[in-house]
């Protein structure tokens, strides 16, 4: 019995009970509303103590866990290979076609493949990302399918799948519902291109409890003495944002990111991935000479995916893109 009906059971009662008093059945209604309402109660708690257990559950295997992306970047390092990070918005051009494509990046060898949630105001994003994600969102696309899709591709797949999206899904559904319903389905870490520094403690304390790894951005205008402290907090690895504005396809790498490498690398031991504006193998070839350890690509995929007038067209577009910048790196 839902909180609604007990509340209308509730009010009913006296009137049940004056109907029937006449036919002694007064003391029987008030018996039987009492009975309902303990049931409920009993259901409700039961309910209580059975997500409680389940999210106990899911903190305790995330503590056993070594964080996904961590080991991932860390095993690439130690390889002495430069890590492939392809990024795909979820549901264009549609849901199977992004489980496709997560499969096939995986195949190609992608170290770590980032999964951005359809987002109806992208700041952090281009013309190409904005408009998938339009396009996503207008095939009514919603947050509990992009966790299915991740729970539908983790356990098939070697790369550990970073969820990217802004905070308000996250707001909206609650920073710790969040984290556990994309842990349980199988992510391994987090990226919130919207939030500065200073307020990542809560979700980082949150996301670390559930196994995720929260990566955090560094620009070309962040000052050296911020960028230390984002490279001391972030998990995973530091995301250099090759290019001051937003995501996109661009000919050439600004020559500066090798400077901003060797910044970090005087602040930080972890792995360093550059994205934003690496459109082919040229350009991550270029990246990797300048000392980063993994290259990030997302626009250029998203195009060859999402703009190819088939599905099938777009996945094998895609998948040779991935290919031939997996060769060059």
């Amino acid at each position: 019995m839902s909180a609604r009906q007990q509340v209308c059971f509730r009010a009913t009662g006296p009137r049940m009970e004056r109907l029937d008093r006449n036919a002694g059945l007064g003391v029987a209604s008030g018996v039987a509303s009492g009975m309902a309402s303990g049931m409920a109660s009993g259901v409700a708690k039961a309910s209580v103590a059975s997500k409680a257990a389940k999210t106990l559950a899911v903190k305790t295997l995330a503590a056993s866990t070594p964080h996904a992306v961590t080991e991932a970047m860390a095993s690439c390092k130690a390889a002495g290979r430069t890590a492939f990070i392809p990024f795909l918005v979820a549901g264009d051009p549609s849901l199977s076609a992004t489980v496709s494509a997560i499969k096939a990046l995986d195949s190609v060898g992608a170290d770590v493949i980032e999964l951005g949630v359809p987002y109806s105001d992208p700041l952090a994003d281009g013309p190409t990302i904005q408009a998938a994600a339009t396009r996503a969102l207008q095939q009514g696309v919603v947050l509990d399918q992009v966790i299915d899709v991740v729970r539908q591709v983790a356990p098939s797949i070697s790369a550990p799948i970073v969820m990217f999206t802004y905070f308000n899904p996250i707001m909206a559904r609650g920073l710790d519902t969040f984290c556990e319903q994309i842990s349980s389905a199988g992510a391994s870490g987090l990226l919130v291109p919207d939030i500065p520094l200073e307020e990542t403690d809560e979700i980082r304390k949150v996301a670390t409890s559930y196994g995720l790894d929260l990566v955090l951005l560094a620009t070309p205008t962040t000052p050296a003495a911020r960028m230390a402290k984002i490279a001391d907090a972030t998990q995973g690895f530091v995301y250099l944002v090759s290019v001051t504005g937003v995501t996109g396809m661009r000919g050439t790498n600004e020559t500066r990111v090798e400077g901003l490498i060797e910044t970090l690398r005087e602040n930080t031991d972890k792995s360093i991935a550059v994205g934003f504006g690496v459109s082919g193998p040229e350009q991550a070839r270029q990246i990797k000479a300048w000392g980063a350890d993994g290259v990030i690509v997302g626009s250029a995929l998203v195009k060859a995916l999402g703009e190819s007038g088939d599905e099938a067209a777009g996945l094998a577009a895609m998948e040779g893109l991935a290919r031939s910048i997996r060769e060059a790196i």
